[in-house]
C-alpha cells in the first residue's frame, strides 16, 4: 500500500483530515482482511491484499466475532419463535459453521488429535497437519459441539444470546493474546498463514481486547442481572487462555493455527458454561 501524499498548502490543518481518514480506510481495510480469512463473507475488491495486512488485523478479530456472535444471536432468536429451543440452539450452531466453514472447531479436532495422546511435539505436529481426523478429534468435537448446544439449551433465549454474544467476541480475543505472547510453534517455512506465525504488536493486542471490554460492557449496562455473568466469563476465558498458554508452551513451545482455534473453542464454551452455571444457580434460588 502507498503511503499518503502529503499535503502540498501550507496550512498544516488541512493535512491532518487526510491523514486520518487513511489511517480509517487502512483499519477499515483491515478488518475486511480479518473477515475474508476467518468467515466465507465476500469483501469488496478494492480491499486487495498484503501479506502484512493479515497479521495487522488480527487487532480486529474480536471484531468479527461481535460480528459472528450477532449472527448467532439473531438466528437462536429468529429460531425460538417457531421452533423448540433445542432445534434453535442447534440452528444457531449451524448458521455459525456454515459462517465460519467450522474454521476454529477443525483447529480443535486436530489439536485433539495431535496432543490427545502421549507423542513427541514432532509427532503431534504432524498428526496436527494430517486433514484425517481421529478417534480423540471425533471426541473432542463431538463433547465440544455438545457442551455449548446443552449450555445454551439451558437458558432464555435472550440470555443465550447475551452469551454468544460475549463468548465469540472473548475467545477471539483469547486466541489474539496468545498470538501475541506466544511464538510459532510449527514450520514457518510451510506456515498457510505466515503473517500469522509472527507475534502481533502490544497496541494490536490493546484494539483485541477492547473490543471485548467493549462489549461486556455493553451487556452489563443493557442488564444488571448479566454483570455477574460477563465478569465471570471474562475471568474464565483469561483462567482458560493462561492455561492453554502454559499447556502450549510445555508441549509444543508455542502456538499453530490449530491451536489458537482450540483455544477460541475452549474459552468460547467457558464463558458459556459460566453463563449456563449462574443462571442455574439463581433459578435453584
Amino acid at each position: 500500500m502507498k503511503a499518503p501524499i502529503p499535503s502540498s498548502t501550507t496550512n498544516g490543518n488541512t493535512a491532518a483530515p487526510r491523514t486520518w481518514a487513511t489511517r480509517l480506510v487502512h483499519e477499515l481495510r483491515l478488518f475486511f482482511v480479518a473477515l475474508q480469512f476467518f468467515t466465507r463473507v465476500p469483501v469488496p475488491r478494492w480491499v486487495g491484499f498484503e501479506p502484512d495486512w493479515l497479521n495487522q488485523s488480527a487487532r480486529h478479530f474480536a471484531l468479527i466475532g461481535v460480528f459472528v456472535g450477532v449472527v448467532a444471536a439473531l438466528a437462536l432468536w429468529a429460531a425460538s419463535r417457531v421452533l423448540p429451543l433445542p432445534v434453535a440452539v442447534l440452528l444457531s450452531m449451524a448458521a455459525t459453521m456454515l459462517l465460519t466453514g467450522g474454521f476454529h472447531e477443525d483447529g480443535w479436532a486436530d489439536t485433539c488429535d495431535g496432543l490427545g495422546g502421549a507423542v513427541s511435539r514432532e509427532r503431534a505436529l504432524e498428526i496436527m497437519k494430517d486433514s484425517r481426523i481421529g478417534a480423540y478429534g471425533a471426541m473432542g468435537l463431538m463433547m465440544m459441539l455438545a457442551l455449548k448446544a446443552s449450555a445454551l439449551a439451558s437458558l432464555p433465549v435472550a440470555w443465550g444470546c447475551a452469551a454468544l454474544l460475549l463468548g465469540h467476541t472473548v475467545s477471539r480475543a483469547a486466541s489474539t493474546a496468545l498470538i501475541r505472547f506466544l511464538p510459532y510453534a510449527g514450520d514457518l517455512e510451510h506456515a498457510k498463514a505466515k503473517p500469522l506465525a509472527q507475534r502481533i504488536s502490544s497496541v494490536g493486542l490493546v484494539v483485541s481486547c477492547g473490543w471485548a471490554l467493549s462489549v461486556a460492557s455493553g451487556l452489563a449496562l443493557y442488564q444488571t442481572r448479566w454483570v455477574f455473568p460477563v465478569v465471570t466469563g471474562l475471568l474464565m476465558s483469561v483462567l482458560g487462555a493462561v492455561w492453554c498458554a502454559r499447556w502450549l508452551r510445555r508441549r509444543l513451545g508455542g502456538v499453530t493455527g490449530d491451536t489458537l482455534g482450540a483455544t477460541q473453542q475452549l474459552t468460547e464454551l467457558l464463558v458459556l458454561l459460566t453463563w449456563a452455571a449462574t443462571w442455574h444457580v439463581s433459578q435453584a434460588d
